[in-house]
């Protein structure tokens, strides 16, 4: 008698299969089997694994946001988000969280940070340019360098279709990665500026905004994958993964202090919409002078004794009077404001700007230095430093009726 032989039991088309299970089978992220499994893993890492072109698109990016900085045009910003490179490094420690692999994770990690790093150095050179520059007001880098709701926002749903159409198609999203690059890249590169420019509001702002920004992106990324299906299957790995996510939710709180910190204080810069402070000048004190009393006329007697009064000495008192204050307006011809400089000089720090049309104080007589007059100024905000005399208009006071 002979054993019937065992037979591969054939699969079923997929027009027999019912239309419940043949959803729940599209439904399915990763595969059953083990070994197509182990392929769709392979082929992800290696998406999300920073190659050659991440870094030459990042020096090529950064070198256009010097230009972008310098001349402060909106049109080149673009510009530097459209060269920026895949974000990889973000999806790649996103994916190490989400399996729990250590050794992928830090692998990405120093990815993102010499990517950072090569934008936080053009940030620096910008900045020792702007040095050389004659009066330059910096619009667009402050815009860049603070934290605000909606780039939270922008940043929450970049990382989170990112991690998902790197799952779902066969090319890397270029297109969402773009919100990555402008919500990390662009703070850390103003971070640069900020520190060898000595325009106020930038360092260490935008560093901490680049840190905070990257921890929220990767716990987004990881919490994206794990609804997928990309999940440890060891112990150790779900252990990994949650030290991974803890750590960043902590750095998150710690650097933002629970909330608190993501407000952070906005440089000053100036701002084409903001009213004009109207600033009524109250009259100095005219000192007065105290009439001097006559002496009584002397009262008739005898004869025999005429005493002669003298009048007593009445004390007068006198008001010193105290200098008038000048005030002067601010209006540049050819830009929004005026740089306020640490020391009369195109080469000295600058410590903030005034808009034009703000009503300021002038401290000091004209100096002349390399050429041009400058003059010691106090703004609304206390802040004492020199400015170019040709960029003010002497306001005239106006007394209160």
């Amino acid at each position: 008698m002979t054993l019937p032989t065992s037979r591969p039991i054939p699969t079923e088309p997929p027009e027999k299969i019912p239309p419940a299970r043949r959803r729940q089978q599209q439904r399915l992220v990763l595969p059953r089997e083990h070994d197509e499994r182990n392929s769709l893993l392979k082929e992800v890492s290696h998406r999300a694994t920073p190659s050659a072109d991440f870094f030459v698109f990042a020096l090529l990016s950064s070198l256009v946001m010097v230009a972008a900085m310098l001349l402060d045009s909106p049109a080149l910003y673009v510009l530097v988000i459209l060269l920026a490179p895949f974000m990889s490094p973000i999806i790649g420690m996103s994916l190490g969280a989400a399996l729990g692999s250590a050794r992928f994770f830090l692998r990405a990690l120093i990815s993102a940070i010499i990517g950072g790093t090569i934008f936080f150095l053009a940030g620096l050179l910008g900045g020792l340019a702007a040095q050389a520059l004659p009066e330059t007001t910096f619009q667009q880098i402050t815009d860049h360098s603070v934290f605000s709701w909606p780039d939270l926002l922008l940043l929450s749903l970049g990382a989170g279709l990112t991690a998902f159409l790197l799952i779902r198609s066969k090319q890397r999203p270029l297109v969402t990665s773009i919100a990555l690059a402008y919500e990390l890249y662009l703070p850390l590169g103003m971070a640069g500026f900020g520190l060898t420019s000595g325009v106020q509001g930038l360092f260490p702002d935008g560093l901490i905004v680049f840190v905070v920004q990257m921890a929220w992106a990767v716990i987004i990324g990881s919490f994206v994958l794990t609804l997928m299906g990309f999940r440890p299957r060891k112990l150790a790995g779900f252990l990994a993964a949650g030290s991974m996510i803890l750590i960043g939710l902590l750095a998150v709180m710690l650097l933002t202090g629970f909330g608190s910190g993501f407000f952070l204080p906005a440089p000053v810069a100036p701002q084409p919409n903001t009213p004009t402070p109207t600033l009524t000048l109250a009259p100095t004190e005219t000192p007065t002078e105290t009439p001097t009393p006559e002496p009584s006329p002397t009262p008739s007697l005898p004869p025999t004794f005429t005493p002669t009064l003298e009048p007593s000495p009445t004390a007068t008192q006198t008001l010193t009077p105290e200098p008038t204050p000048i005030w002067a307006r601010v209006s540049a011809a050819t830009s929004d404001g005026a740089n306020v400089r640490e020391a009369p000089g195109y080469n000295t720090l600058i410590l903030t700007t005034v808009l034009n049309g703000e009503i300021i104080q002038v401290l000091s007589e004209p100096t002349q230095q390399g050429g041009v007059y400058w003059v010691r100024i106090r703004n609304s905000a206390g802040i004492e430093g020199w400015v170019v005399q040709t960029l003010l208009v002497t306001a005239t006071p106006a007394p209160n009726p």
